[in-house]
């Protein structure tokens, strides 16, 4: 075992990183720089001839009262039944839990639910399992997703797979004269205000501007794109796709509350997943959708339309996690659901 200690070792880390099966772009060097207000740590296990067979990306934080915080997102990248790699992951883990006097190392992989091998290697390893999770709020990552399998498909293939409506509305957008086009830096400015207003329709807190700007500064244009759909030259809609490894992944969308009828979101999937074809790629990772699955909740609309795409319900195992104070960790966690639901009641209230 051993870390990323300069910029030879991080190259290396990075190649083995693109080319492995589990690659995530939450667990690279670029996205540890967008989380600049988090430190970042990378703990490397390697074979005796000191080649990387497994790794995680550790962000560590100070939380005020309590202490530092370890977080991986989407880690570790390896052999997830390999109990010795993961062993030399979760010695260096606890490394660094004694470097920073860490109150607790919390990791939501993107391991699915039913993995019960992956389930017994962990638990044997220290770690305890929180998989109750079921709506946005309860966890950092979505515990579920839909993924749609673009492995060796060509275009018509993966549209053929669309539910019929799905397939109308992308051919509504086009026929109607929706427009999409890749936007610059400066049409951030544009996104940003549109999300607003999905933020405001939709009840939920949106990052600054700042905070694309500096993603596109540190992912594009390589790792991620703007994608802006117009209708009469006028922006109504825009995502941001990212790209790394053999998936790519829907990060973010943002709709006007005009010319919804022109059906702009489901063209710009469209775009987005022939991107995606186009790379050769894996998988199309549509992102979160709520656990719950109720015609009545009122995130319905959006499992629908991602299920609309042919794509695969997905629930990952939730989070995993080794608490080094156990007491000031669940005080901790106590003020954090406190803080969450008060924000909830919040966003609530203005709308």
């Amino acid at each position: 075992m051993r870390f990323v200690t300069d910029e030879k070792s991080q190259n290396e880390y990075k190649e083995f990183l693109e080319n492995h099966e589990r690659c995530n772009f939450q667990q690279s060097p670029e996205w540890a720089k967008v989380k600049s207000n988090w430190k970042n740590e990378t703990v490397l296990a390697e074979d005796e001839n000191g080649k990387i067979i497994g790794a995680v990306n550790v962000l560590i934080r100070k939380i005020p009262i309590f202490g530092n915080i370890m977080y991986s997102s989407r880690g570790p990248i390896c052999d997830i039944h390999d109990i010795e790699v993961m062993k030399q992951l979760t010695d260096g883990i606890k490394e660094l839990a004694k470097k920073y006097k860490a109150i607790v190392y919390k990791a939501e992989p993107d391991i699915e639910s039913s993995d019960e091998e992956f389930r017994k290697v962990v638990t044997s390893l220290g770690y305890k399992i929180k998989d109750d999770a079921k709506n946005f709020r309860e966890e950092i990552q979505p515990r579920y997703v839909f993924r749609l399998d673009i492995k060796g498909k060509n275009e018509d293939e993966i549209f053929a797979g669309f539910h019929s409506k799905t397939r109308y509305n992308v051919r509504l957008a086009t026929k109607k004269g929706v427009v999409v086009k890749e936007g610059t830096r400066e049409d951030l400015k544009e996104f940003h205000k549109i999300m607003v207003e999905t933020g405001a329709r939709d009840g939920f807190i949106i990052r600054p501007l700042s905070y694309f700007e500096k993603m596109y500064d540190e992912l594009a244009p390589n790792h991620m794109k703007l994608l802006m759909a117009y209708h009469e030259d006028k922006p109504i809609s825009g995502v941001i796709p990212i790209f790394y490894g053999n998936k790519t992944w829907y990060l973010y969308g943002a709709s006007s509350n005009e010319h919804r009828n022109l059906m702009p979101n489901y063209l710009l999937q469209w775009e987005m997943i022939k991107m995606a074809i186009a790379r050769n790629d894996d998988i199309y990772d549509f992102r979160g959708v709520s656990g719950v699955v109720d015609e009545n909740h009122p995130q319905y609309g959006l499992y629908r339309f991602k299920k609309g795409f042919g794509a695969t319900f997905t629930e990952f195992i939730g989070e995993i996690y080794i608490p080094f104070k156990p007491l000031t960790y669940s005080l901790y966690k106590f003020s954090e659901k406190t803080f969450r639901n008060l924000r909830g009641l919040k966003t609530k209230f203005k709308k």
